[in-house]
């Protein structure tokens, strides 16, 4: 993989600030870190120039797993695929109540917003009724735009039930769908490694699940019709 974990280049040209200094173990990660560097000063997406960051791992499989790719529109999609016609997506689905509430924590851990009363269903909303938010919050609509332009047989959904129930299942679907050999010996973490596992999750009292619950109730069953999977299980979850 990248030495930077998320790229970030097609919705923010890689400006981002990160928590933590990108890795940098030999020459191609040198080169890399470079080239991204120069990418990110210019004013506009340069896919050909993007799409030569992952040059210098030659025959080996590269790619790019930034989660806010979700939020990208019609015209983007549009261009990336249309430059990479080859190119292979895949899109991890979350039931969207605990994403939400996954992601809220995350951004109090980070302080990226501020601490909130999370038993206040006031405070909750005004957290939740944020564009970026919202376009992250419903995976159906993100599906159907990505599928509006890759092949289908270019294009996989996973779950995030299946990474918690069966990871290494998930990995090697995953590893198979992208062509690599599933059985050939890889990282030295475990299937089911999650740097997360530290990050204290905000306290989600009944009434904030089940207000959140209503609000996605639509969603909930969109997702259960279209995306199928694990994803049919998830409004049963709150007694729809």
């Amino acid at each position: 993989m990248p030495p930077v974990k998320e790229l970030h280049y097609l919705n923010q040209l890689s400006r981002v600030q990160r928590a933590a200094g990108p890795r940098c173990r030999d020459e191609r990660d040198r080169r890399f870190l470079e080239r991204l560097q120069s990418l990110s000063a210019e004013p506009g997406i340069d896919l050909e120039n993007y799409g030569r960051l992952f040059e210098p791992k030659a025959s080996l499989l590269s790619g790019d797993i930034s989660p806010n790719y979700s939020t990208l529109g019609n015209k983007v999609i549009r261009q990336v695929v249309g430059y990479f016609p080859n190119l292979k997506v895949m899109f991890l689905a979350r039931d969207p109540v605990e994403r939400v509430w996954s992601h809220l924590s995350m951004e109090v851990y980070y302080r990226q917003i501020e601490p909130f009363d999370v038993t206040n269903i006031d405070e909750v909303n005004r957290n939740l009724l944020r564009r970026g938010m919202l376009l992250r919050s419903y995976p159906s609509a993100v599906v159907a735009r990505w599928k509006r332009y890759v092949h289908p047989a270019q294009f996989r959904v996973y779950f995030f039930d299946d990474l918690q129930s069966n990871p290494a299942e998930l990995r090697r679907s995953i590893l198979c769908f992208l062509g690599a050999d599933p059985d050939k010996p890889g990282s030295r973490l475990t299937a089911d490694y999650n740097s997360w596992t530290k990050m204290e999750k905000l306290p989600l009292t009944d009434k904030v699940r089940s207000r959140l619950a209503k609000f996605f109730k639509k969603e909930l069953k969109t997702c259960a019709a279209r995306l199928g999977g694990p994803a049919r299980e998830w409004p049963a979850r709150y007694g729809f």
